[in-house]
């Protein structure tokens, strides 16, 4: 992980007498029961490195960088946008065909199954055969979820993450994708209450991050030659396009998808990837309708179904003047429904997190089969509600109130209705209204109780509404791919709907029973998800119909309001149980108390510009940093400036209060040294440099020439510290001069750029930007490096590779100030730097945590 110190506010969440501290409870998986606060920001997450390194490589290709070939670079990017749409939507349109084909397979044997058992009283083999296919389509699904666990859940925490700046293992891989798009049909298929919407978004993210590359490292033999965006700042961006292509084919809402990537998903925002994004979108959404048009209407080009999930269009009856879609007056009970969806949601959450953390104790340490027997449970479970349910709770109702805009001619029943009923043990034309919840897919329930008048009672609706809300809570969270829209839709649907009919039958008021329906999908999504702008846009784009901008609006704001009041939204929630340092979008006014010098880390690892072999394998190998400062010492001729001088003498006391000290990190690096099986590095500590100190009567404005035109001086800091040494020596000021990451210090040394002490720093090789840039994104290990090829005492310089213009901050910078600098440029690393131009400190992610700045201004009222 990046540089950041010890152990996060341990001390504020530990009971006495506790072996492990919280943040390791953490890391194993392993939470208190009752404790809410016991979960804290893992270390073991890598960020991402969103910042771009301006080192000597990357300006040779700048300046070998003309308007032609700009030109070129950005056409490139516009075909693989356009590309990454097209795929999302090609897996969308795999993913529904293959949804309809195994639904369609499993409700018409059952179904005719019932109808025929019906009469000769066999209910019992119908119930087994609906039984044994859901339970071979989940176990598929389930053991998907085995190969790569990654593919579980929706994948919309995990994006959101990665997208935030932190490298989640394995999430944007090309087997990750294929688990993940046929997990979600078989789960869809299998009958638990999960969408295919959430993992939509995953698989476009995954095709935006791989797509690009035209590499893989599930199949190595998919590997083309392809310089162009090798790193994680381009990635990001790809993956941006790729999520919201994936809201767009799952939604038909190209806006709603750019939306939902800017405001759920990235942390870092440009004008110039907006459009991209857009674009994007628009070629997701537009593919998959060409083709689903084509193969479900034979009307190739005509553009019907715009998305995986259709809302139909809402419209009053022709003719009838006193039919409104929505009033002033209903502005009223969608407020009222907003908070009861907040509310709701709220419980869901609080649900499903203590269900999550059963999991995270008493499942997930298990053996993996565990999950597979958890899933076929729900499974079993939701599939014996459901036929029980239909059997034994359905109401007959007549069909003639099927009948759409009150009309009372039983001929005019529309195909479509008779097609999607259900008659389960209903005869004399009546049908089974529980049963035409349950026995459809999801989307055709949703459609119903948006669009069908009067069609199911206010009984029905509160058994299906409470069935669904538990189930589906409880199914959230299993070993299979499963998304969470869907199943929100339909529940808040079934509630809005009954709302509706109490409204109608009681109150004998004159609404549109399918806008209710609508705002309570609305109400109850937005008291689970917690979005605004996004999903307003995407439900717009969803019902094709604008005048619902407003009464969405208000709905969703009003519920995430009152949700809010009580917990965070459900991925929120899966981000912080699983311990990701996820920054949020600003910091509390209260925290501006602090400033960069009381979160920062003082204890730093660092590297000298030309640094020796046997000391760079020494800090890579005892260290997990992912960054280091290139430094020099300030040691010369300080006693000088103290002569005669209390200010000059005060101002290097002050600063020598704020330094490091060269003496602790060397003492650890030669012990580290000592336990290698090289003797030559083992011995290498033994050995002592001289350096030969400067003449006492040497010029100081001669010496400010000299070091202004060799900024690096030879520094080998491979000496032992000595016992000789004062403190003045020990603690030297140290000058910042850049940043070299730990990937390009491994490259270094596997690619043999060094040089010889009796030889010039410019007789080392250079690396150009593709050699450094090669083996993106799986970098070499430091631990596969073979020290026997490695000649300890031949010298490297970082300084054409290092970052010599990174972002810094002053030690007084508000935490406000640092945070959005640190949070809206993409940083991985931050150096505090003093008015002088020496390095005080670093902060990284998990400086700016939420847990750890609570710690800290818990320790300045302390001090204060």
């Amino acid at each position: 992980m990046a540089c950041c110190g010890g152990c996060l506010c341990c001390h504020c969440c530990c009971n006495e007498g506790d072996i492990r501290t919280p943040e390791e409870l953490t890391i194993l998986g392993e939470t208190r029961e009752d404790d809410d606060d016991e979960i804290l920001p893992r270390k073991d997450y890598e960020s991402l490195d969103y910042d771009r390194c301006i080192n000597e490589p990357f300006l040779e290709v700048l300046e070998g960088l003309d308007n032609k070939k700009a030109r070129k670079y950005e056409a490139i990017k516009w075909i693989l946008v356009f590309a990454i749409g097209v795929s999302t939507g090609l897996t969308g349109l795999f993913v529904d065909f293959f949804v309809r084909l195994f639904t369609q397979l499993k409700f018409s044997v059952v179904g005719q199954s019932v109808e025929d058992c019906s009469e000769n009283g066999c209910l019992a083999l119908s119930l087994l055969e609906l039984l044994a296919l859901n339970m071979m389509f989940i176990f598929i699904s389930s053991v998907l979820v085995l190969i790569e666990p990654v593919a579980a859940g929706s994948g919309i925490p995990e994006i959101k993450s990665y997208l935030n700046g932190v490298k989640i293992p394995g999430i944007v891989r090309l087997r990750t994708f294929i688990c993940k798009v046929t997990g979600v049909l078989f789960a869809v298929a299998g009958g638990l209450f999960v969408g295919k919407e959430g993992p939509m978004i995953h698989s476009g993210a995954i095709v935006g991050a791989g797509l690009p590359q035209f590499q893989s490292i599930t199949f190595q033999k998919i590997r083309f030659h392809f310089p162009y965006f090798r790193s994680d700042r381009d990635k990001r961006d790809f993956v941006s396009a790729g999520a919201a292509a994936g809201v767009a084919a799952a939604f038909g809402a190209p806006i709603g998808g750019t939306l939902f990537s800017l405001e759920e998903g990235s942390s870092f925002w440009n004008q110039a990837l907006t459009w991209k994004v857009l674009f994007c979108s628009m070629s997701a959404t537009f593919t998959l309708n060409f083709f689903r048009s084509g193969i479900n209407f034979n009307k190739w080009g005509s553009f019907q179904l715009p998305g995986l999930l259709n809302f139909g269009e809402f419209k009053c009856t022709d003719g009838d003047k006193s039919c409104h879609l929505w009033t002033a007056v209903d502005l009223a009970f969608f407020v009222l429904m907003g908070v009861a969806g907040g509310l709701l949601g709220a419980l869901f959450n609080c649900i499903n997190k203590r269900l999550a953390k059963y999991r995270m104790r008493n499942v997930h340490p298990k053996a993996r089969f565990i999950r597979v027997l958890e899933s076929l449970l729900v499974c079993m479970v939701t599939t014996l509600v459901i036929f029980m349910a239909s059997v034994t709770l359905g109401e007959c109702r007549d069909l003639v109130s099927t009948i759409n805009n009150n009309t009372s001619t039983q001929g005019s029943v529309s195909e479509e209705v008779n097609s999607t009923i259900r008659r389960f043990f209903c005869y004399n034309n009546t049908y089974n209204d529980m049963a035409t919840l349950f026995f459809n897919p999801q989307e055709v329930a949703i459609h119903q109780l948006f669009h069908q008048n009067a069609t199911f009672s206010p009984v029905t609706l509160s058994l299906f509404f409470v069935l669904y809300f538990f189930l589906s809570c409880w199914t959230y969270g299993v070993s299979v791919p499963s998304g969470l829209f869907v199943p929100s839709l339909l529940c808040g649907a079934s509630l809005g709907r009954l709302v509706a009919n109490v409204l109608k039958i009681n109150f004998h008021m004159q609404i549109y029973s399918g806008t209710f329906a609508l705002i309570g999908a609305a109400a109850f999504l937005g008291g689970v998800v917690r979005m605004t702008i996004s999903l307003t846009v995407i439900l717009i784009e969803s019902t094709n119909e604008i005048t619902y901008g407003l009464p969405i609006m208000i709905t969703l704001m009003v519920a995430k309001w009152t949700g809010d009041f009580f917990n965070k939204g459900i991925y929120d929630i899966h981000i912080h149980l699983k311990g990701v340092p996820l920054l949020e979008w600003e910091t509390e006014v209260e925290m501006d108390k602090l400033t960069a010098s009381d979160i920062m880390e003082p204890n730093l690892t660092y590297v000298y510009p030309h640094t020796r072999i046997q000391s760079l394998v020494s800090i890579l190998r005892t260290t997990v940093y992912h960054a280091f400062p290139v430094v020099t010492e300030n040691r010369d001729n300080e006693k000088e400036f103290m002569k005669g001088n209390i200010l000059i003498s005060n101002n290097i006391k002050f600063k020598k209060t704020s330094v490091l000290t060269r003496a602790g990190e060397q003492r650890r690096r030669c012990q580290s040294m000592k336990s290698y099986p090289s003797s030559e590095l083992r011995n290498v500590c033994d050995e002592q440099v001289v350096v030969e100190p400067a003449e006492e009567g040497q010029d100081m404005l001669q010496q400010m020439l000299e070091r202004r035109h060799v900024p690096y001086p030879n520094l080998y800091p491979d000496q032992s510290p000595s016992e000789e040494w004062t403190m003045e020596e020990r603690f030297r000021p140290l000058t910042f001069h850049g940043l070299i990451l730990r990937s390009q210090l491994v490259n270094l040394l596997i690619r043999g750029v060094c040089y010889a002490e009796n030889q010039s720093s410019a007789s080392q090789p250079r690396l150009s930007h593709s050699e450094m840039t090669e083996d993106y994104p799986r970098f070499p290990d430091i631990h596969d490096l073979d020290l026997a090829l490695l000649n300890p005492r031949m010298i490297v310089d970082v300084t054409p590779y290092m970052n010599p213009c990174p972002n810094t901050v002053s030690p007084n910078t508000r935490v406000s100030q640092v945070f959005n600098l640190f949070r809206t440029m993409g940083l991985r690393h931050l150096p505090v730097v003093n008015a002088v131009g020496e390095i005080v400190g670093i902060i990284t992610r998990h400086n700016l945590t939420h847990e750890f700045l609570v710690a800290k201004l818990r320790q300045h009222y302390i001090t204060i």
